[in-house]
């Protein structure tokens, strides 16, 4: 069993598509498909389903390509390791943020520790707060950006609070409320909002603010995109409540203080084990001590 063909293996898993595949790892897809067909022989079974319009896993494949990404991950862990020995950071960062944080500037934060490791390849995964904190704990990401209720303290990561805000009213120009100086959850309440999925820390924010207070409100859009949000809330049809920080960088609508506002936390989280060489150097870059953070109950 060789690196190589784990690396294949995951390739077409993740792209379902032999020849893309094949693209992918700058071979010709014969030369690939003898690679897996090896495998499946020395391992005793068939690794994928292939028919001339779909490629998936058997049970056999599910089981081996978990184990397949963590001997890639690790070995790619060791090289930068060996790297980082050597005083150079290379290897993988993977980065995942929400939309609307407001503590960190993420363009201008990868831009400069690229400029500092350009041998580090950097991913980044934009989703909501509990989606990137599975992917820090499974080893998919090396750090996450969070925005979450401030009595939330995510389990198996290491975290560091970054700010603490509200949220504002956001409308469109035309609407009523644009003539307010501020407003109240209780006035809101009378409002069609938009927001994000229920279950998500996102949604979760204005909710629990809601309910608190003794109201309800009623959210007949929902949407998983920022950027459909705020279209939205332009065309008048909708209101919403977003980060105050966020919201004021926002053009075509209008931003309202709100007096009882939902309050949140954005946080940063990452492996509870030793980061590895390019988190470490992210990590250090934004000013996290990590063995202090490590200490802390």
């Amino acid at each position: 069993m060789e690196l190589q063909q784990m690396r294949y293996v995951v390739a077409v898993a993740d792209l379902r598509n032999f020849t893309r595949a094949a693209k992918k790892c700058l071979v010709v897809q014969s030369a690939l498909s003898h690679q897996i067909a090896r495998l499946e022989k020395e391992l005793g079974a068939r690794l994928f389903d292939r028919s001339s319009r779909h490629v998936r896993l058997t049970a056999a494949g599910e089981a081996f390509l978990p184990a397949a990404r963590q001997a890639l991950d690790a070995a790619e862990r060791a090289r930068a390791e060996v790297a980082a020995a050597a005083g150079e950071v290379s290897g993988r960062l993977a980065v995942g943020a929400i939309p609307t944080l407001g503590a960190v500037d993420i363009p201008a934060a990868l831009r400069e520790f690229h400029l500092h490791h350009p041998k580090v390849r950097i991913d980044l995964k934009e989703g909501p707060s509990k989606e990137l904190v599975q992917g820090v704990q499974d080893g998919t990401l090396d750090v996450a950006f969070l925005g979450v209720l401030p009595s939330y303290r995510p389990k198996g990561v290491s975290d560091h609070e970054l700010a603490r805000g509200e949220l504002a009213a956001v409308v469109a120009p035309t609407h009523p409320l644009a003539r307010e100086a501020d407003v109240d959850l209780e006035r809101l309440a009378a409002e069609t909002f938009v927001d994000y999925p229920e279950g998500t820390a996102a949604r979760a924010q204005s909710e629990e603010a809601f309910e608190a207070s003794g109201l309800t409100r009623v959210v007949a859009f929902e949407v998983s995109g920022t950027d459909f949000i705020v279209r939205l809330v332009r065309s008048g049809l909708v209101v919403a409540l977003l980060p105050a920080a966020f919201a004021a960088e926002l053009a075509g609508v209008t931003v309202l203080p709100v007096r009882d506002a939902p309050a949140r936390t954005e946080r940063l989280v990452w492996s509870r084990f030793r980061p590895t060489p390019a988190a470490a150097a992210f990590l250090a870059g934004l000013g996290i001590d990590t063995e202090a953070a490590a200490d802390r109950p």
